[in-house]
């Protein structure tokens, strides 16, 4: 297939260009910064929803940008001949939508939203498409949530660990990409919205722990007390949300991933690598 790669440079494209490459597809590689590398992909240079280069002869598109854009992009007419779409949304619009902070509140909407939009986008033109909901990703050094604190304590040689008895699951960024491949090549997969969360469920407190534990250096444990945090929440608006989700379980169901994908993710044994971009 001829596959244009929207959000090429992502944490998760990172690990899907090899693997569409070992297959044999044709790719074309959509970044919003500059970039070339031998992945065997064509890097071009554009960002949704109205600044993608036009691409003759697409088969498919993969996302792995705002999927309200990519609804939007879809709509005016792009890509005429495409047939199958694979993107990505979050598991946050479920699981933040009663959240006590407004914004978070406000993203879990309109995650909900631009499926919705992506829905009757591709719905109108005959797309089949599949949306693929991540819990909490790792693996590229470039998430926002776990690689900064790992390394932020590799340098001050202090990790803070939370307690926490909420559930995690946290999904390693190739794992998405795999699951993105199989989808692109099953049709009972079109039409779903596909919960995708790691191979292995832990409490919030272990998952940190693990992390800390998979530091190339030593680190000083630093337990932080409920008190503490009850704080943090009080005088910085943006910790409240995360804060409040520490006893509150974070987790997807993989059910229909197994049954229609085959794709059984990886457990959370991560390694310092993980927290490193390359």
């Amino acid at each position: 297939m001829k596959i244009l790669v929207l959000g090429a440079s992502s944490q998760i494209g990172r690990f899907l260009l090899p693997r569409l490459r070992a297959r044999g597809d044709e790719v074309v590689a959509i970044s919003r910064a500059q970039h070339a590398g031998p992945d065997g992909a064509t890097w071009m240079h554009g960002a949704l929803p109205d600044r993608i280069p036009d691409i003759a002869n697409v088969d498919a598109v993969v996302c792995y940008g705002p999927i309200a854009a990519l609804a939007q992009w879809l709509a005016s007419g792009a890509a005429p001949g495409v047939s199958r779409v694979v993107c990505t949304s979050s598991m946050s619009a479920e699981s933040k939508r009663e959240s006590v902070d407004t914004a978070e509140r406000e993203l879990a909407r309109t995650l909900r939203d631009g499926e919705a939009a992506l829905t009757a986008a591709c719905e109108a033109r005959g797309i089949a498409w599949t949306v693929l909901r991540p819990t909490l990703i790792y693996g590229a050094g470039i998430d926002r949530s776990l690689s900064p604190i790992a390394r932020s304590a590799a340098r001050a040689h202090i990790f803070p660990l939370p307690s926490g008895i909420g559930l995690r699951q946290p999904v390693h960024a190739d794992d998405i990409a795999d699951a993105t491949t199989v989808a692109l090549d099953t049709p009972s997969a079109a039409g779903q919205v596909i919960p995708i969360g790691g191979g292995e469920r832990l409490s919030s407190g272990e998952m940190f722990a693990r992390v800390r534990r998979s530091l190339a250096v030593a680190t000083l444990p630093l337990p932080v007390p409920r008190w503490l945090l009850g704080l943090a929440a009080h005088v910085i608006p943006r910790a409240r949300g995360p804060i409040s989700r520490l006893d509150v379980d974070l987790i997807a169901d993989n059910d229909s991933l197994q049954r229609l994908l085959g794709v059984r993710p990886r457990p959370f044994l991560a390694d310092g690598a993980c927290w490193m971009p390359s």
